[in-house]
């Protein structure tokens, strides 16, 4: 893991959301890093107090009672009325501070969200929520009237420049710490564009070419055996 802006940025909205015990949004395209950078705050911020959950697509409301039951640790078995689910879910939040991690939110309906902001409404609840979610998990929120109006913090991640690309990949691996700068920003162009993902993609099947070429430093010829085998990228 290397420190990106982002994962500066997301450490700082992370930290306001906590001590003011509020909502917030990190979405973008698959790949660019939210997860990890929401996890990784989150370990230095409040690594006791972080509950992380996650759903199949398109999760029902008992889908998101019975995982918050699972994660929070409830004994016994899982209540069969609504209500009274809530009720023990609030309880449970109600015992001390934590912060709940809702991965891969584009995902709930509105009958899902509405139970959030019914468990962060609630007085006595000691929580924060922080929502991660793909591209249009923006829009799939905006949607939600009564969930985004108090949402404090939105953090959109954007693919790395080709200034953070040259700053960052060094630091990644020691085949980019190596190679020509050029040589890095012609594999962002033909196959990195700018993904964290893509480059880890890229970095696996370029160390394997090095040994399969025999090469010690990352060239033209090694990047066309990578991109050869990656498939479909644009030609620089």
């Amino acid at each position: 893991m290397v420190v990106t802006e982002a994962l500066q940025r997301t450490q700082d909205n992370l930290a306001i959301v906590i001590d003011e015990r509020a909502m917030a949004c990190v979405h973008g395209d698959s790949g660019l890093g939210k997860t990890l950078s929401v996890n990784a705050s989150l370990r230095e911020l409040a690594p006791a107090e972080t509950v992380r959950v996650q759903f199949r697509s398109h999760p029902y409301l008992r889908d998101i009672r019975g995982v918050l039951f699972d994660a929070l640790e409830l004994p016994g078995p899982k209540p069969i009325h609504p209500l009274e689910f809530d009720t023990l879910l609030k309880d449970k939040l109600s015992e001390r501070f934590r912060v709940l991690v809702c991965d891969e939110a584009q995902w709930m309906s509105t009958e899902c969200f509405e139970l959030w902001r019914h468990l962060w409404d609630d007085p006595h609840t000691d929580i924060a929520i922080i929502f991660v979610g793909g591209a249009n998990c923006y829009k799939v929120l905006q949607r939600e009237a009564m969930l985004s109006s108090r949402v404090l913090l939105w953090q959109k991640f954007e693919p790395l420049t080709p200034a953070e690309v040259m700053a960052v990949m060094p630091v990644y691996h020691p085949i980019w710490a190596e190679a020509d700068l050029e040589i890095i920003l012609l594999a962002n162009r033909r196959a990195g564009h700018g993904n964290f993902r893509a480059w880890a993609r890229v970095t696996v099947l370029a160390v394997r070419a090095l040994k399969h070429l025999k090469r010690t430093t990352v060239d033209e010829e090694v990047l066309a055996w990578v991109c050869d085998r990656l498939g479909g990228q644009e030609p620089a």
